[in-house]
């Protein structure tokens, strides 16, 4: 079996250790298997599919370490790599989650975690990009295994350039820092030296300040890079599809996903080297650029899903069927599983108890369906983890089996029990089966609810007319959806209309000509210059939007929206900004560079200065594309005079992926490279006519002044931050100001709102590639709800007892969606009624009803209490 939760959750038989398929000996195993599940006749078919699009994501391959003797990966048990550390980490790998050392199963006091193995490598591979994932894999590595074995875990990570440049990735860089106790050493290790037979490992490095030092661990983690497999590189050949220099697969900044093949697209690790918030992101990109080509045949050949007929128990006695998830150890590492399911048996109505290894596995998902089929069940209670992401899995379960999905209860026995009370097993074994009395108690009382079908407005409106907006609604048109884009400024083209040129050389003024003039010709189009959205009423589905424009108001009816209200660069304040016109930023630089200013051509030194107003306190996030764009501008700067000086001051050098050529191409170049620290930033003076700088060089150890015609601050992007819109679209901002999307790995281009997605600098930093992809993949995920052309409302919504209503009004001013208002005629005119598809099930109105004529279907009163009474119990 591939690992604990495959699908499907099937055994195969590896060829090559089958001693029947390598000698034609044996065969137990189809004589001994009782369904006939072994079938050595088959044979290999070809089968010829009409398709009319491609979309390639064979993945990667990691790098075998093996090849490097200093380190003696293959002779050194305690030497891992970074992937069988994730397995010592996982609760179904061999050790359960316990981190202890290969070589003789010892809880290790010291690891090492060794960064930029078969990555970044001139020398003994021929990897010389970056391989962008491993600094957080490292840090995130590091971080649980201090959870795991405790604040006495040292772990220390040696790196040469700290790679955080994602959502969020900064700060749990700093936290690693400050709160877990990660020690990051700026050094490469050439060697590692075994002690002895003790297993233990020497290192010995080179320290900033040029010092040797030695250090002994006792286990060493690689950090192995990703790379393409000969295998993909000989079916990239068969197709025909052009690859780069790192054998990725070769696509353009403004066409990121589609290959050099028409009607093949690509995306995921095969495409670069990428984290998987940005394999998502670029995977619905690619079923969006696939849609857009094959919308003519949309609904040709849809095939309709077959419900099972759903079951009334209304009436009917409960009959409760209780799953207890293990989790692995995630939950039976600390919980009493066996004692859970002995205690829930006993409860009352329970008819049916067990426990699975993982509840959320397909198999166990199938077996569920059948046994609630089997034993009569009308209500289930699963004890597993958090029902934010399974939830629906498990919903989806109960329908399959033909009952209604809300008849349903979820209880987090692992991340409200077993991961608060890993240091107390009998105390989360209390606690578990508390909560799934309290959940039986509830689900006891549960009632079937239904759902309101709705039409959706087959139109789309996108906010911002940047280069995301203008791909997605691009996209919206190509698949045929009637798109309006709202732009607030006269112009489209947003913050690109300030760039020169891309990392890959792409001109950015005539490829985004080519989109603007693409997006004003088309005619499904409907562009609002110069407006800006007023009000919002609706739902998912069927939106209306109030746009000003001029003095005038328009109302747009919408069936999705998508929000790319794009960003800002920093105005500094500090290196001396505004007190000399030598003084500018990269975006001031670039705006030279389109207009070929002819003073570019006399500069004898230029200063870039990196990390102006990112990575520090008050904005702890990396804007992601400065050392790039840096990188381009000087190489720019050195192709216009190659006798010029270019000085690049940075913190750390984050050019992720094939991005790293270029900071290769600017050292072969002469540009130089100085590192600066928080504690001691560069120094800008303008004295009598001169720009000096002065750095503290961490190799010569001493401060160097340069000499500059000109200093350029790469300054950070700041977001809109715009709460208005935000508040129209009941849509969530971080604390930075950029949208908070539904989940940064599964929903990286959608909001929690339903209807509302998201692209671009208005999610946060990166580059025009990244952007048109995410606005790609947010109209993927849009057209999902579109070509339904019906949604759902949920069934757990507030409803009115009319006849108990006051008509106070309270409901009205406190609901967040605008769900309640008044009945304007019949009978019970001026008593409050709830919209079901406005309604999001908050419960505000319910808490706030003086009347209590207001109940919450699926958290009725008595259910509530219900649940209360049996905690009171245990009390």
């Amino acid at each position: 079996m591939e690992y604990p939760q495959a699908v499907p959750l099937k055994y195969r038989i590896d060829p090559d250790a089958c001693i029947y398929i390598q000698k034609q000996k044996c065969g137990a195993c189809e004589k001994k298997c009782p369904v006939g599940a072994v079938d050595f006749t088959q044979k290999e078919k070809m089968v010829v599919l009409n398709v009319g699009a491609v979309i390639l994501a064979p993945g990667f391959e990691p790098f075998n370490p093996s090849a490097f003797d200093n380190y003696q990966y293959a002779g050194l048990p305690n030497v891992l790599t970074s992937l069988e550390f994730e397995r010592l980490l996982s609760a179904s790998g061999p050790t359960m989650g316990h981190v202890t050392r290969p070589s003789d199963h010892q809880e290790p006091k010291k690891i090492a975690w060794f960064q930029c193995v078969g990555s970044r490598d001139q020398n003994r591979c021929d990897n010389s990009y970056c391989s962008s994932v491993c600094c957080m894999y490292a840090i995130k590595e590091a971080v649980i295994a201090k959870e795991h074995a405790g604040d006495d875990l040292d772990c220390a990570i040696f790196f040469m350039d700290m790679r955080t440049p994602g959502k969020e990735f900064e700060r749990f860089y700093e936290n690693a820092k400050t709160k877990s106790g990660v020690r990051f050493i700026r050094s490469r290790v050439h060697t590692i030296t075994p002690i002895g037979d003790t297993g233990d490992l020497e290192l010995r490095y080179v320290t900033e300040d040029g010092g040797l030092k030695t250090e002994i661990f006792n286990m060493v983690v690689l950090s192995i890079g990703l790379q393409t497999p000969p295998a993909l590189v000989e079916l990239a050949g068969s197709l025909n599809i052009e690859l780069t220099p790192g054998n990725f697969c070769r696509t353009e900044t403004f066409a990121p996903v589609t290959t050099s093949r028409p009607g093949i697209f690509a995306c995921g690790a095969f495409q670069g080297p990428k984290d998987i918030p940005q394999a998502v992101i670029d995977a619905s990109a690619a079923a969006s650029a696939a849609g857009e080509l094959l919308s003519p045949a949309r609904n040709t050949r849809t095939k309709t899903k077959e419900f099972v007929p759903e079951t009334n128990v209304v009436g009917d006695r409960p009959s409760i069927g209780v799953f207890v998830c293990r989790c692995g150890v995630n939950i039976a590492g600390v919980v009493d599983a066996p004692a859970v399911v002995e205690y829930a048996a006993g409860l009352p109505y329970v008819d049916y108890v067990t426990d699975n290894l993982f509840a959320c596995s397909q198999d166990t998902q199938d077996g569920m369906a059948k046994l609630i089929r089997e034993k009569g069940l009308n209500r289930i209670v699963v004890a597993a983890c958090t029902p934010k992401t399974h939830e629906p899995l498990f919903q989806e379960t109960l329908i399959n089996a033909g009952l209604n999905k809300y008849l349903f209860e979820m209880t987090n026995i692992r991340n409200q029990d077993s991961w608060v009370h890993k240091n107390n097993p009998d105390l989360a074994t209390t606690k578990a089966k508390d909560l799934i009395r309290m959940s039986v108690a509830k689900v006891a009382l549960t009632e079937p609810l239904k759902e309101v079908a709705l039409p959706v407005n087959q139109a789309a409106m996108v906010v911002g007319g940047g280069i995301s907006g203008l791909a997605a609604a691009k996209s919206f048109a190509d698949q045929g959806y009637e798109t309006h884009l709202v732009e607030q400024e006269s112009l489209l083209g947003g913050q690109a209309r300030n760039i020169f040129h891309t990392a890959r050389g792409d001109m950015v003024q005539e490829k985004l000509e080519e989109l603007i003039s693409a997006v004003e010709s088309d005619e499904s189009i409907h562009l609002h210059l110069n407006t800006r959205i007023t009000a919002v009423e609706g739902f998912v589905g069927n939106f209306k939007s109030t746009l000003s424009a001029n003095g005038k108001l328009q109302d747009i009816e919408h069936g999705v929206v998508v929000l790319a209200t794009g960003a800002s660069p920093l105005t500094p304040d500090e290196y001396g900004f505004g007190q000399d016109p030598r003084i500018i930023t990269s975006l001031d630089l670039d705006r030279k560079f389109i207009e070929n200013d002819p003073g570019l051509n006399n500069i004898q030194s230029a200063v870039f200065i990196q990390c102006v107003g990112s990575r520090e306190p008050g904005r702890m996030y990396c804007s992601r594309v400065c050392c790039t764009h840096s990188i381009e501008n000087a190489l720019e700067l050195k192709h216009r005079n190659a006798d010029t000086n270019v000085y690049i001051i940075y913190r750390d050098i984050r050019t992720y992926g094939e991005k790293e050529y270029l900071y290769k191409k600017a050292r072969e170049k002469g540009i130089i490279f100085v590192r600066y620290s928080m504690d001691q930033k560069p120094l800008v003076a303008v004295e009598n006519g001169r720009i000096t700088v002065t750095v503290a060089d961490h190799v010569l150890g001493r401060s160097m002044e340069i000499s500059a015609d000109l200093v350029t601050l790469a300054t950070a992007i700041i977001p809109r931050g715009d709460e208005q819109l935000a508040n129209f679209f009941k849509v969530p901002m971080n604390e930075d100001g950029f949208f908070i999307e539904r989940h940064a790995k599964l929903g990286p281009s959608e909001f929690a709102t339903d209807g509302a997605f998201l692209c671009g600098l208005a999610h946060y930093p990166k580059p025009i590639d990244e952007s048109i992809a995410q606005a790609k993949a947010a109209v993927a995920r849009a057209v999902t709800l579109l070509a339904k052309q019906t949604v759902y409302s949920s069934g757990t919504i507030a409803q009115v007892e009319t006849l108990k209503c006051a008509a106070c009004g309270v409901c009205l001013s406190i609901c967040p969606y605008n769900a309640p208002s008044f009945i304007a005629e019949g009978r019970m005119v001026g008593k409050a009624e709830i919209n079901p598809a406005l309604c999001k099930g908050c419960g505000l109105c319910v808490a706030s009803c003086r009347s209590g004529a207001i109940r919450l279907k699926g958290f009725d009163t008595d259910q509530i209490f219900s649940q209360i009474f049996e905690l009171a119990e245990a009390i």
